[in-house]
């Protein structure tokens, strides 16, 4: 019997560590693929598989013109898709969506949770509904919306479509008010403080969980989000973003694999040194926002 649950404790681990590193393999794959890619030129890229080391790798020397050669690809990307420009105007608008979002979201769920008047569970309920409809569904409509406010082709039009459809986030200020004791707003109204004192000075430092958590899931969706940037953004000389810079490398004639990893490699690095310098923030609001969840 003894011998039985071993082997069954045995096999159960030598399964479980199986699917862990069969997991592992299939995400890492695409990703040092993209890395080889990167770095091979044109002809190498055609002639080789894509799993097959560059041989800028193999002819390694700790020289300029070595590191000149090795990343080519990278400096080609960076020219020829204005990887600057699209920088810029991508932290712009993470900057104002961002912002836009934490503290009209925050400022809803507030009213929401905080006062009950008529409509409250209806405008929570048609809140839930809109966030069921898939985007696709409704973009015959936003796009008309967008056209006749003259939002379509300019930033501003486009930051504040990005604040308007963000319906998770009023939903995850909801379920940190509601786990806030509703005392502190009584004691600071009955000292004199109005309801925006209440928010700004009390109740808003206590949603840091909550803020981090939006920022993360608001923040990597505006980063990545290329459908409607590539669709409201037409002028492509200006407006371009982090994720419709790398285009400029697909073609009816083909697509030029190699500048886009190279690029998308460059687009990574942001994202990994945030996500390197603020870890202990993003886990702990994530923590943090799934116990008041």
């Amino acid at each position: 019997m003894k011998v039985f649950l071993f082997v069954k404790k045995a096999a159960a681990k030598i399964l479980i560590y199986a699917s862990l590193l069969l997991a592992a393999f299939i995400a890492l794959v695409p990703v040092a693929s993209c890395v080889i890619t990167a770095f091979k030129p044109d002809e190498e890229y055609a002639a080789t598989n894509v799993m097959e080391l560059p041989a800028v790798w193999k002819s390694f020397s700790p020289s300029l013109a070595w590191i000149k050669e090795a990343f080519a690809n990278f400096i080609t990307a960076w020219q020829r898709a204005d990887m600057l420009l699209a920088f810029r105007n991508t932290a712009i608008i993470l900057f104002f969506v961002l912002l836009g979002s934490i503290m009209t979201g925050s400022m809803l769920a507030y009213v929401l949770s905080r006062f009950k008047f008529p409509g409250n569970g209806l405008i929570r309920s048609l809140f839930l509904f809109a966030s069921l409809l898939p985007g696709i569904a409704m973009q015959v409509s936003l796009y008309r919306i967008m056209y006749e406010l003259d939002f379509i082709n300019t930033l501003y039009g486009y930051i504040i479509m990005q604040m308007g459809t963000d319906v998770i986030s009023i939903y995850i200020f909801i379920q940190f008010f509601e786990n806030i004791s509703t005392s502190l707003d009584e004691s600071a109204i009955m000292d004199g403080c109005t309801y925006f004192g209440v928010f700004f000075r009390i109740l808003f430092p206590l949603l840091k969980p909550a803020i981090v958590t939006v920022l993360i899931l608001k923040g990597v969706g505006t980063y990545n989000e290329y459908y409607a940037a590539s669709l409201y953004l037409q002028d492509k000389t200006k407006y371009i973003t982090v994720a419709t810079c790398l285009y400029k490398f697909t073609g009816p004639l083909g697509n030029q694999y190699n500048l886009i990893c190279a690029g998308l490699l460059i687009t990574l690095l942001p994202a990994l040194v945030i996500f390197i310098l603020c870890q202990k923030q993003i886990y702990g609001g994530l923590t943090l926002g799934a116990v008041k969840g």
